[in-house]
């Protein structure tokens, strides 16, 4: 399945960031910045300028007024989902403003619940949205941070399996972090939603 890579104005890491041929890279406003020190141009630059003051030449723009209903990386988002992408990767998707990254939190778990796979990726941790199924999540060493966010009302049917605190069909809620400051026992590692949608920040490295 080919790739969006879309990349907004945030803290940017360059961590899994591989486009092949089929993918597509849009940057949201002053995320084109990021790109611009790797050399990367993308296919399209969104956004309402309001982070970004010299447009550059050569690459589609669409341009949106700063008073709008959905923000730079929503757009975005938008964008790829029109042009046929169901599997997108998030940069600079935090580390500016909290509100900013909160919103994108919200994209994300919006994506996976229109049966798209979505992760959001960041210098110290990833997150992964998951409705309705199972993830593998990806291999670190015992002790390592994962935390698990019910995105929406309820989440049920809950269960998390190489974990050092295991679930078996629990029901997350909106309002209780119960999956909070779990971590990776050894080996491999998964969570599983029954029903309802889930977000999933995995370090990179055992917490200190």
């Amino acid at each position: 399945m080919s790739t969006c890579y879309l990349v907004g104005a945030g803290d940017f890491t360059a961590r899994d960031f591989a486009p092949q041929n089929g993918d597509f890279i849009i940057a949201a406003d002053a995320g084109y910045l990021a790109l611009a020190k790797l050399g990367v141009r993308p296919g399209l630059l969104v956004g309402d300028f309001d982070s970004l003051a010299d447009r550059p030449e050569g690459i589609p723009l669409r341009i949106f007024p700063v008073e709008k209903d959905d923000t730079d990386m929503g757009i975005a988002i938008a964008e790829g989902w029109a042009r046929g992408y169901r599997d997108f990767a998030l940069y600079g998707a935090d580390g500016g403003r909290a509100d900013h990254t909160l919103a994108n939190l919200q994209l994300l778990g919006g994506l996976s619940r229109r049966g798209a796979l979505a992760r959001m990726v960041c210098p110290r941790y990833d997150v992964f949205a998951l409705t309705h199924g199972t993830l593998i999540l990806p291999e670190r060493p015992a002790g390592t941070l994962v935390s698990v966010f019910c995105h929406g009302a309820r989440a049920r049917a809950v269960t998390l399996e190489g974990l050092k605190f295991q679930l078996d069909q629990a029901t997350l809620t909106c309002d209780r972090p119960l999956g909070v400051s779990n971590e990776y026992a050894g080996g491999k590692a998964s969570v599983t939603v029954g029903r309802g949608t889930l977000l999933i920040f995995t370090a990179l490295s055992p917490k200190k």
